[in-house]
This record gives structure tokens, C-alpha cells and sequence, in this order.
């Protein structure tokens, strides 16, 4: 049995869910992107991505933050 406050807040939580571009912004996380060589670990960070491959150390962009762009359109 559960109980009515539990139910109340699984009905908030899908109305958040569903009005997510007016409630929820990322802020900040981390991934671990398994790439064909090697694991890579990708933050975002106010707006930036940061990826730990020589790659994005050169050019600022790399497959690893961009699969996780791909992966998160029109949430961030």
C-alpha cells in the first residue's frame, strides 16, 4: 500500500518532468565516456565542457563532449 504523500510527489516529480525547460537547468556534472581506445572523463561546468583527452586539449571540442551534446539537445 502506499501511502498519499509518496503519490503526491510522484505526481510532482512527472510535472516537473514535463516542464523541464522552465524548471531545471544543469549547473554542473561529470561522465565517463568510454571511448574506442581509452576512458574519458567530460564535465560540464557553467556552460563549458571539459573532456581530459588530448583531442579537446588542442582544439577545445572533441567526440567525447560532443556525443554527450548529442546525447543531452535541448536540455542544456
Amino acid at each position: 500500500m502506499m501511502d498519499s504523500a509518496l503519490v503526491r510527489k510522484m505526481q510532482k516529480a512527472k510535472q516537473y518532468a514535463a516542464e523541464k525547460d522552465d524548471r531545471v537547468r544543469f549547473i554542473r556534472f561529470e561522465a565517463e565516456v568510454k571511448g574506442n581506445h581509452d576512458v574519458h572523463f567530460v564535465r560540464y561546468e557553467a556552460g563549458q565542457w571539459l573532456c581530459d583527452c588530448a583531442f579537446f586539449q588542442q582544439r577545445g571540442r572533441c567526440s567525447h563532449t560532443m556525443a554527450l551534446e548529442y546525447i543531452l539537445e535541448g536540455m542544456l
